[in-house]
């Protein structure tokens, strides 16, 4: 069985003229990811390996999720082909995981999670938000046959505001 937690980055600002790739997070950005990743530790595998886009924004989201949960920040792999919009893209770099790592923990960007979900989850979801966590699991042992996955968690930010 595997476990594939795909996270998308925090709001991001659009406040400066840099390239899309540079772009910071926002206060809300920071704000909701912190509060998320605290809700999010009961839900974690055991064992999991980290992959984030290069990308700024989704890069210092995988560097909150890492303080948040004691994780050493070198933990994290950064992979460039994560840097993509593209569900097709995201699923090949997902299916050429090393089948002994059981479960692995995304950061990355829509349209891609989002379409991604849609394809492989057994449950529709609209949109994937900024910080959004979606939970699958595979029945499969092998990363390249994944197909049809089961939604077990989701945590969006807006949940987390109903909770107070």
């Amino acid at each position: 069985m595997k476990k594939l937690v795909l996270i998308r980055h925090g709001k991001s600002s659009w406040d400066m003229p840099i390239e899309d790739h540079e772009r910071p997070l926002n206060n809300r950005g920071i704000k909701n990811s912190n509060v998320l990743f605290e809700k999010l530790q009961p839900h974690l595998p055991e064992r999991f390996l980290i992959w984030s886009s290069t990308a700024k924004r989704a890069h210092d989201t995988a560097k909150i999720f890492n303080e948040t949960l004691n994780i050493p920040q070198e933990l994290t792999v950064l992979k460039p082909e994560l840097y993509t919009f593209d569900s097709l893209h995201l699923s090949k770099v997902i299916k050429n995981c090393e089948d002994s790592v059981p479960s692995l923990i995304i950061f990355g960007h829509n349209n891609a999670i989002t379409d991604f979900v849609n394809k492989f989850g057994n449950k529709y979801i609209e949109n994937v938000p900024t910080s959004g966590v979606v939970i699958l699991e595979f029945e499969e042992e092998n990363w390249n046959n994944i197909k049809n996955g089961k939604i077990t968690q989701t945590m969006f930010p807006k949940d987390l505001a109903n909770a107070h």
